[in-house]
């Protein structure tokens, strides 16, 4: 058997990278930096109030509580036109430009009026008080977002302060089918003896919907030659990436096998993984697959461990891999050890330090205790059990990714 690491650098290795393209940033979510973001502009543009209340001399008011004179409004959005000088002062509001002459800006809660044009501050305040510099946050030249990254909106509201576009990988497009007669349609109100809902492809659509990756659902298609064949050549001509489910592990019906063969370069693997164990990786008419198995806590696994890891490295992202860190098993757990495996948990604080519990049933095809999870224990190769109170490594499944394919 091929360990995880090994399957999934070979997959990665064989995987081209995407092109580029110059994309609005209000349509940015989700798409990966083909460049570093460089600021050509200061940020903010202009000195500027941080709260509302007076633009003021500091030194004036050395001896507060102090009465100086308004000699201007200043909302934000105008441009004051007054110069401040000793003794008088500009009511300024947030995030309007700081007038000449002004050093520092006391707040509202500090003042009080005398008169319409009078205002007693009572308190000292220092020179550069709640004043936001020009270039206090971004320089020219500063690069704001770095190439690779997966933008949210953090990262868009970033960039938004110096641009209004950005250089991003292109998004591959992803076409799904789920394989098998035993397969019927998710929304079916009676099943037939034998049948079992699609649930795998509801899933992949799913999840590749939450990485903004457009998906073109090519439905169920039985164990049929020709039917496989149609399948798999339409599926090579209108897509990046082709993500089937069903047919890889030994004892499935030929026909999957078969047309993989006829059309592509599909390698059939055992990995050391538990669940998961059986994946096709491949090309179909050069046109890069991913065979996942059909039990649908395999197929969310292999497609953590390596549809999504592909899909971003296709991307360009530097990070392709989910969060691990380290916390303690709060219950035995009996593994496989020639297996790396992943037990779906629940997670509990202990004083800053997680616990985790088995979510359910661990077999692959119980959902309920993957819907239940907050994560996987992850057992290395070699690890036959696992003790309450062992340290177990925690792969932080609902959060961004933030490791590299080495790290």
């Amino acid at each position: 058997m091929r360990s995880l690491v090994d399957a999934r650098a070979e997959v990665l290795a064989a995987l081209p990278r995407l092109g580029d393209e110059v994309v609005a940033i209000g349509d940015a979510l989700n798409r990966i930096t083909a460049v570093d973001v460089v600021s050509g502009v200061s940020v903010p543009p202009f000195a500027n109030s941080a709260m509302d209340g007076f633009a003021i001399i500091a030194s004036d008011l050395t001896d507060a509580p102090v009465e100086l004179v308004i000699v201007e409004d200043v909302p934000a959005g105008t441009v004051p036109k007054e110069v401040v000088r000793s003794g008088t002062a500009i009511r300024i509001m947030t995030g309007a430009p700081m007038p000449e002459g002004a050093d520092a800006v006391a707040q509202v809660e500090i003042t009080s009026m005398v008169d319409d044009d009078t205002v007693l501050i009572a308190e000292p305040v220092a020179s550069g008080a709640a004043v936001r510099h020009a270039g206090g946050d971004v320089r020219p030249g500063d690069i704001v977002v770095h190439a690779g990254v997966r933008l949210t909106p953090r990262h868009m509201a970033t960039i938004a302060s110096v641009a209004g576009h950005v250089r991003v990988s292109r998004f591959p497009t992803v076409a799904v089918m789920s394989t098998g007669d035993e397969i019927v349609p998710a929304d079916t109100v009676a099943l037939s003896p034998g049948t079992i809902r699609d649930t795998n492809r509801v899933m992949l659509v799913g999840l590749l919907a939450e990485m903004g990756v457009p998906v073109v659902d090519l439905g169920i298609v039985g164990d049929d030659d020709q039917q496989l064949r149609h399948a798999f050549a339409e599926a090579a001509s209108i897509a990046d990436i082709v993500v089937s489910t069903g047919g890889v592990s030994m004892g499935d019906h030929d026909y999957v096998k078969q047309v993989l063969g006829e059309r592509g370069s599909v390698h059939f693997w055992k990995v050391a993984m538990q669940p998961a164990k059986p994946f096709a990786f491949g090309d179909i008419d050069g046109v890069p697959l991913f065979g996942l198995p059909g039990n649908p806590v395999s197929t969310f696994v292999a497609f953590e461990q390596f549809v999504r890891p592909g899909i971003l490295h296709m991307m360009g992202a530097q990070s392709i891999l989910r969060p691990r860190v380290m916390g303690t098993m709060g219950e035995d757990v009996t593994t496989s050890a020639d297996k790396e495996v992943f037990v779906r948990v629940l997670l509990a604080d202990d004083g800053g330090r997680s616990v985790a519990v088995k979510s359910g049933g661990q077999g692959s095809n119980v959902l309920s205790a993957l819907a239940g999870a907050d994560a996987f224990a992850v057992v290395p190769v070699g690890t036959e059990a696992v003790s309450a109170g062992d340290d177990v490594i925690l792969e932080m499944f609902r959060s961004p990714e933030n490791r590299g394919p080495d790290d």
